[in-house]
């Protein structure tokens, strides 16, 4: 998938996890350009700061048979609701960044096998 595809599909992702999650305030984007400005930062904080902590975190990822790479997931969202605003993109709790990291991931994974696939 290239990446102005990939940025649309986090901020589709995003809105439809806004609405499943906003109810309990667990998860909040304030408006759907709020969720492109989160998608774009979170694509270049992805391509940026993520092979480097990667890298850093390479003995404990290992040591836990890759599931720290869902920390560093974790990370990078909560590194984007700080760019964007706590006000604009909101998290209640880290477990709670982490469930949407996971849900986001699975998603992204599904949607792009179908992309490579047509």
């Amino acid at each position: 998938m290239h990446f102005w595809q990939r940025v649309l599909v986090n901020c589709i992702l995003f809105v439809a996890l806004t609405g499943f999650f906003q109810s309990n305030g667990n998860f909040y984007v304030s408006s759907i350009w709020i969720a492109l400005v989160a998608s774009l930062i979170l694509a270049i904080l992805n391509a940026s700061i993520r092979p480097i902590l990667q890298i850093i975190s390479l003995p404990i990822t290992l040591l836990t048979l890759g599931l720290f790479s869902i920390v560093i997931n974790a990370l990078m969202l909560e590194l984007t609701s700080v760019f964007v605003g706590a006000s604009n993109f909101y998290f209640s709790s880290f477990g709670m960044t982490m469930l949407i990291s996971v849900i986001l991931s699975i998603c992204n994974t599904i949607i792009s096998n179908h992309f490579t696939n047509c």
